[in-house]
């Protein structure tokens, strides 16, 4: 990423990972939300505006060697998706709510 992108994305809480084939995906943070006392989040291709895809990620925090805190963002136990769908669909169908009135 360019440093102009780098600023961008902090801005925008984006987020680069790499797919099991080595392509580059930036994933924007679209919302944060606990489940069980863990922390997820639901994230957008940061670059295609008109994908409607959703992805949801755990987020693992933990703090590094020089003592810095960071996040980790890994996918969620198989087990838990069906509930964390049905979490963020709940989250944003009453955002949607919230823009009508």
């Amino acid at each position: 990423m360019t440093p102009e992108q780098m600023e961008q994305a902090e801005e925008r809480d984006v987020v680069e990972f790499v797919d099991d084939e080595g392509n580059t995906l930036l994933l924007e943070v679209m919302d944060y939300f606990f489940y069980n006392g863990e922390e997820f989040a639901a994230l957008c291709d940061a670059k295609d505006e008109d994908d409607e895809g959703v992805y949801i990620m755990k987020i693992n925090s933990f703090t590094d060697e020089n003592g810095e805190e960071m996040e980790e963002f890994v996918p969620p136990e198989e087990e838990l998706m069906e509930k964390l769908i049905s979490i963020v669909q709940t989250r944003f169908d009453g955002e949607d709510d919230e823009d009508e009135e």
